[in-house]
């Protein structure tokens, strides 16, 4: 069974720069496009960002607002996606998967198959 594997999680103060990786072990990352997503206790998984597979970023937070927090980008030689937030905000505390699927990026959590673990971000004021 295909899994991704996250990376890059734990406490960042408030302010701070996080960096979260994402990695396709067993397959070649370059034919599926990756998302990030998040949750927090009893809420469902939002989504964050996807990666295209020519490396079009999407951008599902911070759109309201127009904040340029999340930045996804994707290493196919390294099969390897990184997220980086900026500016972290205090809401930005949750479990952080990632996900992967073969046709476009949208932000529906049910549509995507493979799955990583999760990583926890916790955020310190």
């Amino acid at each position: 069974q295909l899994q991704l594997e996250e990376s890059g999680g734990g406490s960042v103060h408030s302010g701070g720069t996080l960096t979260l990786s994402c990695r396709t072990p067993g397959f070649s990352a370059d034919t599926y496009v990756i998302a990030w997503f998040r949750q927090v206790p009893d809420k469902a998984r939002e989504a964050v960002s996807c990666i295209e597979r020519n490396g079009g970023p999407n951008y599902y937070v911070d759109r309201a607002n127009g904040r340029g927090r999340f930045a996804i980008s994707r290493d196919d030689t390294k099969n390897t996606v990184t997220l980086r937030i900026t500016d972290v905000e205090p809401e930005d505390a949750a479990v952080y998967f990632c996900a992967a699927r073969q046709v476009r990026c949208n932000d529906r959590a049910f549509e995507y198959r493979i799955w990583g673990q999760g990583t926890e971000v916790t955020v310190s004021r």
